[in-house]
């Protein structure tokens, strides 16, 4: 398929994984998710057959679990870092060079990317091995949609059953959510969490276990399709896998 050139506003455009051990994390989503690793001076270009897919970036103060930070797509950065004080997030880093690193008002951290000529974002998404989906996952989740909605052109759509679920969209097409963290998550800090289709989860939960991972939330079925979280100690870090609905 063609590479992909541009996202929406608010639309998670790249992510980002700080770790600690970042050789075993080329190992383990190259194993995992097929992903091709380039060294590209001091961090490394993730690529899934030749398209940019994510990024790897030691870090020695990285904690376990390592940190994978989802991009948000901006056509105007510095207007959305403006927003941020106002809103009730924070700016952490930058803005440069087209980021600026955030958190929201729980404190889930987030970037900001407005693309540049050399880089727009993942040259591939919701394809096997790529990046489909991401959501915040917070304590307050009102909180969090007058945030975002607030940063974002977003149309927010609520999820009915028995989790407090929100979808955003972005030109009337879903691209990300937001779920209220219950007491099922207690000791669980907010955080953005990061998706990667697979064509086949079971195979794919059993093949992490067999590279070290754990799976702390085994294959289940959800409207986004069948979900694990997987969780690959010593620099893998915490991320969803998804196999996608079929038809």
């Amino acid at each position: 398929m063609a590479e992909r050139t541009g996202f929406p506003d608010g639309a998670p455009c790249w992510a980002q994984l700080l770790t600690t051990d970042a050789v075993a994390a080329e190992r383990f989503y190259a194993d995992l998710l097929g992903w091709e690793c380039h060294a590209q001076g001091g961090w490394t270009m993730c690529r899934l057959g030749g398209r940019p897919v994510a990024a790897i970036t030691p870090d020695p103060r990285a904690g376990d679990p390592a940190a994978w930070t989802v991009y948000l797509a901006t056509s105007d950065l510095t207007s959305a870092v403006a927003k941020l004080d106002a809103a009730g997030g924070k700016l952490i880093e930058g803005p440069a060079a087209g980021y600026a690193l955030a958190s929201d008002p729980s404190g889930a951290t987030f970037a900001l990317y407005q693309a540049t000529p050399e880089f727009a974002g993942a040259g591939v998404v919701a394809e096997p091995g790529a990046m489909s989906w991401a959501e915040a996952n917070v304590p307050d989740g009102e909180a969090a949609d007058a945030f975002y909605a607030s940063l974002f052109p977003y149309e927010q759509e609520q999820v009915p059953g028995g989790i407090d679920y929100a979808v955003y969209k972005s030109g009337g097409e879903p691209v990300c959510g937001r779920l209220q963290m219950n007491e099922l998550w207690t000791g669980v800090p907010p955080h953005w969490m990061v998706y990667f289709d697979v064509a086949d989860l079971d195979a794919a939960a059993a093949t992490a276990v067999e590279l070290g991972a754990q799976v702390p939330v085994p294959p289940f079925d959800s409207p986004l399709g069948r979900i694990a979280v997987i969780h690959h100690a010593g620099g893998g870090g915490f991320f969803s896998l998804r196999q996608p609905l079929r038809g």
